[in-house]
This record gives structure tokens, sequence and C-alpha cells, in this order.
């Protein structure tokens, strides 16, 4: 842990690591010798033009993305796109699309969705308080539907998807925000993907997508659907069409270097299994004092909430409270919810976690009654 920084368990933006951030300190006053910074020069230099090029590069490389997608980054972040994604779909003869609703944000993109046409909830986990993913025997798909949206990893409510949902031919659209670039995943499975980069590739700033081209030839989209939420016109300009969130990008795209170098998505996949397991270990072993109330075949690597003594607020604010004074930092739980959460993104190394679970077990030893 480099002078003076603290381990940030925040839900996003989120701790970074601290390799992509010393580059990107060495670069920004006078990238590579070009005499400006990143932030200074023209979106379409030849510098700049050189950073998306390769940026676009290594997430085919990275994520095996097929020939007949586009690699779109774009700004508004993920909520923008749920407007966006049913604005370039129920344009066509289909008005209905299919919501997998297992946490805050897939419910806020379904809403989003009826605005514009009509989104079924196909399950919901909403009376079990978001801490379950329904079985698929549970789910009423209809065949019919435009697409079928799911959130793959709820950043609020700790709950993620371990698998691809199975939705026969019917065009699925996945938002990773929270869990994408932690694992390796099934892109020929989707029509689109799209993935806030705050979590686990960058600033925030910018979403990116994966976007399958028969998606993109504006066939779908909606007349009312704005120019600048249109995926043909996005695509066709090379995500270019007006300036771009520049350094956002340029970070994504040191990140998505520094990740080639360390092996992949098997590499930071390997890490996030062996981080949440430590601290899952850690509130299983409690004997009740921690409790985390997602169900263990769904629990989230990446967003593990958790209460003290079944939600003792008085001890939960002194949790966080005695945290802070042993660099543990953005430990509280959506303001929605309550309680803790730990973030365990990318950046956050595994002594951070390791110094979070002693922490946990001294915390434990001390006001258990």
């Amino acid at each position: 842990m480099a002078e003076g920084r603290v381990y940030n368990f925040s839900a996003g933006p989120s701790m970074m690591p601290l390799e992509v951030l010393e580059e990107m300190q060495k670069e920004f006053v006078n990238y590579k010798g070009c005499g400006m910074s990143i932030m200074e020069m023209s979106h379409r230099g030849k510098e700049f033009t050189q950073v998306a090029k390769e940026a676009d590069k290594n997430m085919r490389d990275i994520f095996d993305i097929p020939d007949n997608y586009k690699v779109l980054f774009l700004q508004g972040g993920a909520t923008l796109q749920f407007s966006t994604v049913p604005l370039n779909i129920l344009g066509g003869s289909k008005t209905k699309a299919d919501y997998l609703v297992t946490g805050q944000w897939s419910d806020k993109a379904q809403k989003e969705c009826e605005k514009y046409g009509t989104g079924q909830v196909v399950c919901s986990s909403k009376p079990t308080k978001f801490t379950t993913i329904p079985d698929k025997s549970d789910w009423k798909l209809d065949p019919e539907a435009a697409y079928v949206h799911y959130c793959m990893n709820e950043t609020v409510n700790g709950v993620e998807f371990n698998y691809t949902p199975d939705v026969g031919d019917v065009p699925l659209i996945a938002d990773m925000s929270s869990d994408f670039c932690s694992k390796p995943i099934d892109v020929r499975k989707h029509a689109y993907i799209y993935a806030g980069v705050q979590k686990n590739l960058g600033p925030s700033g910018l979403a990116v997508g994966i976007l399958r081209d028969d998606f993109a030839d504006g066939k779908r989209e909606m007349k009312i659907c704005p120019t600048y939420c249109s995926w043909k016109t996005t695509a066709d300009n090379d995500s270019m069409y007006n300036t771009p969130a520049c350094y956002t990008l340029y970070a994504v795209g040191e990140y998505l270097k520094y990740t080639k170098q360390k092996g992949g998505l098997p590499y930071w996949d390997e890490i996030s299994d062996k981080k949440s397991r430590m601290l899952y270990d850690t509130i299983d072993g409690s004997d009740g004092f921690y409790q985390c109330p997602v169900q263990k075949n769904c629990r989230s690597r990446m967003n593990v909430p958790f209460t003290i003594m079944g939600g003792h607020e008085a001890l939960e604010k002194k949790f966080l409270a005695d945290a802070t004074k042993v660099k543990l930092y953005t430990l509280a739980g959506h303001r929605s919810v309550g309680g803790c959460r730990a973030s365990l993104y990318n950046g956050m190394p595994v002594e951070g976690v390791e110094k979070l679970m002693d922490f946990m077990k001294s915390f434990m030893d001390e006001n258990r009654k």
C-alpha cells in the first residue's frame, strides 16, 4: 500500500490498482512526450485515436469478442442504458420485453422500459428483499418478447448470477456493471452487454457496450430515440459522434493493458474467488455476530452486505467509525438497505481483505455480549 492510501471498499467509484494509477500519474502532464496531457488533446488527433483503437483491440482480446460484435464506449453510465436498450429495440414489430428483477438496478431498468413499451416482469425477488434469484422453473418467459434483460450482479443487494440465463431464442441483454472484468463471460450468448466502468475497469464517466451487429443497423430503433442514444449512430462513428469522456477512456485503456499483463480475466476470477471466500467465511464463522442476508447459492463475489448482531445500529455505527482508524473505509451499506457492505472489486488487494477480516474478528471479540 502506497504511503497515505487507505483500503477503500466503496461500491463505485472504487479502488483502482496502484500500478494503473501510477502509470497514469507518470503520463498526466506530458503524454508520451507529445507536450500535452490526455485531458487537453483533441479526441480526433493521432495520439488519442491510437489510445481508443488500442482500448478497442484489448477489449476484444481480453473478452474474446467475435468480429460480428461492436465495442461501444458510451457516456451516461449504465443508467442511461436503461432507456437506450428499449429505445433501440422496441421500435420494431415487438414492443414487449422481459425483465428478470433480482435487485434494485434491474427493478429500475424494468420501470424505465415501461416509458417506451411494456416491461414484463418474468420473475421478481422483491418479496425476499432481493436476497435470492428465483428458480428458473418460476420464470414466466415470453417467447415473443423483443429481448430478455437481466442484471448479472446487483451492487446494492449483493446478489449475483453465477451462470448465463437460458432464454431460448429471445435476444439476451445483460447489465454487467458491477462484475464486468471480474470473470470470463460468454459474449456469444448475448445480443448486448453493457457495464459502467467505475467498478472494475476505471473511474466513472463511461459505460462499455458489446453489441451484436444485427442490433447496430437501426432497424429496431424507435422514432423518438435521441440521436445520441442511437446504437447505430454510436457504432457508425466509432463511439465518437461527439467528444467522448477522453480521460476516462484513456484510464480504461490502461486498466485493460494491466489486465492483459496479469493474465486476463482468469487472473481476476481467481483473485475474486479468493477474496470473497475469505470474507464470507469470516461472516459465516462468527456464530451469528455477523450475518449476510443473501442466499448462499447467489451471493455476490463483488458486493458483500452484512449486518452486525441482526442489525444493531449502534454497533454498526461503531464498527464503521473504528474501521477508519485502521484504514478501512466506505463500509456502510447502501442508504436504502442499511447495515454494512464491503465491495471487493479488482482494485482491492488481497491484503485489504485480510486486514478487514482481522478487524472484524477483533471487533467481534470486543463487542460480543
